[in-house]
């Protein structure tokens, strides 16, 4: 019996390769060993959270690489997943140990706990900038599952509060958001509408120093966007998304085009059209009027997406990184410099925006005093203006948008820890509908014989199964009455085990397709998609009301026939009958 930690133990990881050998996370913040080898019922600290991120931090889930048993993946408390060498570790607390400099042998030393190079984080580009708008809504972002794909070249994360990540261990890419230029202190001064270069963005006020490298697009060759001939099945699949589009489906157009850009990944117009319908699925009901059906036909003027709803939480960022590839693709690609600079704006890059906008003017002079660039303008410098009006009343210290550097002597964050965050690694992929506010535990894991699907509970009691190329959901299930929290494929057969409150462990296995759905399948994948997305986003009143079992309208599972009008009664608290 091991009882060294001090909090709750949230996760223990074992190394096939390594039998004697087992780790846990817990909540006080560490990383424990243990080898069973040894006589002592003692375990060592491998790693001490709290001498970089406070002690307020919190260890709440860990895996082993099944492919390499020395690369350890960590979740804890905020958005950063750290992974880790065991190997370097030890090798560098051994060094200490034979030191004679070092005044205290412990295994993890308090001046450099890591060595260079032993730790990578991984971050959902878009989350350091909306982590105020989370705490203010007390919205808690934390790893509460981590996973290794079968062959250890991909990261799956269950992020609490927010999506389900994949991150791609061999090919890597820095967030586009860490990349942006230093073009505006927190306290600058806005001038003509501008505000000063001096100092850095508002992306920069949580300690990730942005490079100074300039915000500069590709240039132009003239205004005509070559084109990318598609197969006829693909055009036939483009079409269906435009057509889905122009219905104002914009989760089924996202699915086509997704469907499209994997067979198709070189096509710039996919990723445009795209980034469209990302934008638009942020507005709340989706009563706008229709303003592109394809790609070919809409004008600039059409293009201003007024954006100012809540629905897939990173739909903007997953924008920003379409109208990027699409402008890496073809730098001609007009509507794709626009929405970026909208993009920009929307995910507070204010001056940022400000700026590409300015490019996309002298790139396209035509279009520079369009209603479009013209409803644009005035957003950015309305924005700017609000922003210094507010720090000025604040006065010095009163901080920007993002402050993850806190001034607080329990969650103050050092500079070793602040410098990993800076070189964080993007994701690949995204998948949306399930909700992950209410437990801590909840998984995510790879399912089918190629690892070709992913699957994770949710709060409203089902599980979610998504294809991992494409994102695109295609079932969901009933698994239990109350929360779905732990899924775990058999290692051989195609079996997947589910549970949560319930008393029970469901097994799920294929049937076939000339038997009829059992009453298990939720018909209204969207319908349910929509209302956890709104349960996400809820007062956390509302959210402990709906566990305690009252049911607000248009919040609970069933949420498909929720009424999205103005004047619904969303939002009010209902008694559920027993």
């Amino acid at each position: 019996m091991f009882g060294d930690h001090t909090n709750r133990v949230k996760r223990i990881a074992t190394a096939p390769m390594w039998p004697n050998t087992f780790w846990s996370a817990a909540e006080d913040g560490l990383i424990r060993q243990y080898d069973l080898r040894e006589n002592s019922k003692h375990s060592e600290v491998l790693i001490d959270l709290t001498e970089y991120c406070g002690q307020l931090v919190e260890a709440k889930c860990l895996t082993v690489n099944p492919q390499d048993n020395n690369c350890l993946a960590v979740g804890a408390s905020g958005p950063f997943v750290r992974l880790y060498d065991i190997r370097m570790i030890h090798n560098h607390r051994k060094s200490m140990k034979q030191s004679p400099s070092a005044g205290v042998h412990t295994f993890c030393d308090r001046q450099k706990p890591l060595p260079d190079g032993a730790a990578q984080y991984y971050v959902a580009g878009h989350l350091p900038v909306k982590l105020p708008d989370y705490n203010n809504r007390l919205r808690v972002l934390v790893a509460t599952y981590v996973t290794f794909s079968p062959n250890g070249t991909e990261l799956l994360v269950n992020m609490g509060g927010e999506q389900v990540y994949l991150f791609d261990l061999t090919y890597k890419q820095r967030p586009y958001t860490f990349l942006l230029p230093r073009k505006c202190h927190s306290s600058g001064e806005v001038q003509n509408g501008k505000m000063s270069t001096n100092g850095v963005s508002n992306g920069v006020s949580n300690g990730l120093h942005l490079h100074s490298n300039g915000f500069r697009l590709p240039e132009s060759r003239g205004h005509t966007s070559p084109q990318v001939e598609l197969p006829p099945y693909l055009e036939r699949v483009k079409q269906q998304a435009n057509e889905a589009f122009a219905c104002q489906q914009w989760t089924q157009a996202i699915q086509l085009y997704s469907k499209a850009v994997q067979r198709a990944p070189h096509n710039a117009m996919l990723y445009g059209n795209r980034a469209a319908a990302y934008m638009k699925r942020k507005c709340p009901s989706g009563k706008k009027k229709k303003t592109m059906a394809s790609e070919e036909a809409a004008p600039v003027a059409h293009l201003a997406l007024q954006t100012r709803g809540e629905d897939r939480d990173g739909d903007h960022y997953d924008a920003l990184r379409d109208c990027l590839k699409a402008i890496s693709l073809n730098p001609c690609h007009l509507k794709a410099h626009f929405r970026l600079a909208r993009c920009l704006f929307e995910l507070k890059y204010v001056a940022e925006a400000l700026e590409c906008l300015d490019d996309f003017k002298g790139k396209f002079p035509e279009q520079a005093h369009s209603s479009a660039c013209d409803a644009l303008g005035r957003d950015i410098t309305a924005a700017l203006f609000s922003k210094n009006d507010g720090e000025e009343k604040k006065g010095p210290g009163g901080g920007g948008p993002v402050r993850l550097r806190s001034t607080s002597r329990k969650d103050s964050i050092s500079e070793d820890e602040m410098v990993l965050r800076e070189r964080s690694y993007d994701y690949q992929f995204r998948y949306c509908g399930h909700c992950n506010t209410t437990t801590d535990i909840k998984e995510a894991n790879f399912f089918g014989s190629n690892a070709q699907y992913i699957v994770s509970g949710s709060d409203d009691g089902s599980f979610f199964i998504w294809e991992k190329e494409t994102t695109n959901l295609v079932r969901v299930l009933q698994g239990d009455e109350s929360i779905v929290n732990c899924l775990q494929p058999h290692p051989s057969y195609c079996f997947l085990a589910t549970s949560g409150i319930d008393p029970v462990v469901r097994l799920w296995n294929p049937r076939p397709e000339s038997e009829d759905l059992t009453g298990r399948v939720v018909e209204d994948m969207e319908g349910a998609s929509q209302a956890n997305q709104r349960r996400m986003n809820a007062d956390p009143l509302e959210v402990m009301l709906l566990n305690m079992g009252y049911r607000i309208t248009g919040l609970s599972s069933g949420g498909a026939g929720a009424s999205d009008d103005e004047d619904s009664s969303e939002g009010q608290v209902q008694c559920r009958p027993s």
